[in-house]
């Protein structure tokens, strides 16, 4: 039988990658995003995609309620993957703003990941893959925000898999360095939202890095890869008969991975200061 995957954040970046390149592999694939005229696009392009907004609990079980009318009550895999960015400094972030990138960074991928365990239990396995990042092994300036959900994610993750060992679920993390996505240009409305940065103790800072780096295009990041980079790793994650716990994916992560294991805390801060 054809297995299914369901794939969040698919309206561009790695989501869409995903989509594409599972769908390539012979996989049925459902690929969601938060808005309707995602959906619209991605049904025209031929796929099954229900709305599922991670900020909205109803949205998550209505649209994995849809997934599962479609398969008759089954799921092979899910790919958490849906996110966005909160850039600005630790002491400008207001708590609202916290809160509502962990609404949709976070607590949305738990609420999903809950309703879609008992189904995994009850067809006997299953594959968990969070899509996490470099910034949940080591903490950049600037991505506060961010990196608190990522840290999340990973505990919560590690978690997870200690409690699904005796069972046939396996769960997963996928952990992206620079990867070409609209990441840095979806994170503009919440910066311009939440970050008051023009009465800022740091704002010589914000105009000297941040602000060029939001609004500037500079091209790609060293060692930037394509989306299709973590599809290639999404694709062991579910294929594999023994998928490892984590899979890193570019250089900086194995980078990052290697210096947290081998360097005290103060020197890993100096390199990474002025990232």
């Amino acid at each position: 039988m054809q297995k299914t995957i369901l794939i969040t954040g698919c309206s561009s970046g790695i989501g869409l990658d995903a989509a594409h390149g599972m769908r390539g592999r012979g996989w049925r694939v459902f690929a969601s995003c938060r808005q309707q005229r995602d959906c619209d696009r991605l049904r025209a392009q031929g796929f099954e995609s229900p709305l599922i907004d991670y900020t909205d609990d109803d949205s998550i079980t209505a649209g994995l309620a849809e997934v599962l009318a479609a398969t008759g009550g089954t799921l092979d895999a899910l790919f958490n993957n849906g996110a966005h960015g909160l850039p600005g400094a630790v002491e400008d972030l207001p708590t609202v703003g916290l809160r509502q990138i962990f609404e949709s960074n976070f607590f949305g991928w738990h609420e999903l990941t809950r309703q879609v365990i008992p189904v995994m239990r009850a067809q006997g396995h299953g594959r968990i893959v969070q899509n996490s990042s470099v910034l949940g092994l080591v903490a950049f300036p600037w991505r506060g925000a961010y990196v608190a959900t990522k840290y999340a994610v990973e505990g919560l993750t590690d978690t997870l898999r200690l409690e699904l060992s005796d069972t046939d679920i396996r769960v997963i993390l996928i952990e992206p360095g620079p990867i070409t996505s609209k990441i840095r240009e979806n994170s503009i409305p919440f910066f311009e939202r939440f970050i008051n940065w023009q009465n800022s103790a740091l704002r010589a800072k914000y105009e000297e890095t941040l602000l060029k780096r939001l609004y500037e295009s500079s091209g790609p990041d060293r060692f930037e890869l394509p989306a299709s980079a973590v599809t290639e790793k999404l694709a062991l994650a579910v294929e594999s008969k023994r998928p490892r716990a984590r899979y890193y994916v570019t250089t900086p992560t194995y980078i990052a991975g290697y210096l947290r294991r081998i360097l005290p805390t103060r020197t890993i801060d100096r390199i990474l200061s002025d990232v």
